[in-house]
């Protein structure tokens, strides 16, 4: 089974990866947010950084995926798609060009085509006060007086999403949309299991 998470900035990517990756004992493919060099630099000045960082993302995630592209069974805290959905958010807020956001399809186009397709793309959904409450504790630096654009992005997450879902014709059965409360809670955590257990078996039932 091969899960790629997706979802808004503080949605839990990387702590329900973690968690799903020791329930199931398969690898976590983790994109190492915190140690690219660019993020920090996007965020003190968008307009200059925008493209670069958006490349360096997709650059060091295709190649992590590209690793990783024989697993049969694996879990991805981020895919080019929920990368993709940066880049349109940063269109509709003029960050980028129409020119810089091309060049950046172009190269995710070239991307997904030498990879293979994740079996399920699990969509964390939460409420808006809940994502900012996690940005806040997890502290990171480059987060702060953020709130205009982390607003921004949790307001046309989700809808950018579906559109690029539709425009790469991912078959809606592959997704998963799941409202997801505390991952540390074993009731809570297994009820994600079960839904994600049933949509793989479903699939495999096709």
């Amino acid at each position: 089974m091969r899960i790629g998470i997706i979802g808004p900035i503080g949605s839990g990517k990387s702590t329900l990866s973690k968690l799903l990756a020791e329930h199931y004992e398969v690898p976590m493919v983790a994109e190492p947010v915190e140690k690219n060099e660019f993020l920090p630099l996007f965020y003190e000045d968008k307009k200059t950084f925008a493209l670069l960082s958006q490349n360096a993302f997709y650059s060091s995630l295709f190649l992590l995926m590209w690793n990783s592209r024989h697993y049969k069974a694996c879990i991805f805290d981020s895919t080019l798609f929920s990368n993709l959905v940066f880049t349109e958010l940063l269109r509709l807020e003029g960050i980028m060009s129409a020119y810089e956001v091309a060049l950046t399809y172009a190269i995710a186009d070239e991307h997904l085509k030498r990879l293979p397709d994740v079996d399920i793309h699990l969509v964390l959904v939460r409420e808006e006060d809940q994502l900012f409450e996690n940005v806040r504790k997890r502290g990171r630096d480059m987060e702060k007086d953020q709130y205009d654009y982390l607003k921004f992005h949790y307001k046309n997450y989700f809808d950018v999403l579906d559109r690029i879902f539709k425009n790469y014709q991912v078959p809606e059965e592959k997704i998963l949309y799941l409202n997801i409360g505390d991952m540390f809670d074993e009731k809570e955590f297994q009820r994600i299991c079960n839904v994600i257990e049933e949509r793989y078996t479903k699939l495999q039932n096709q």
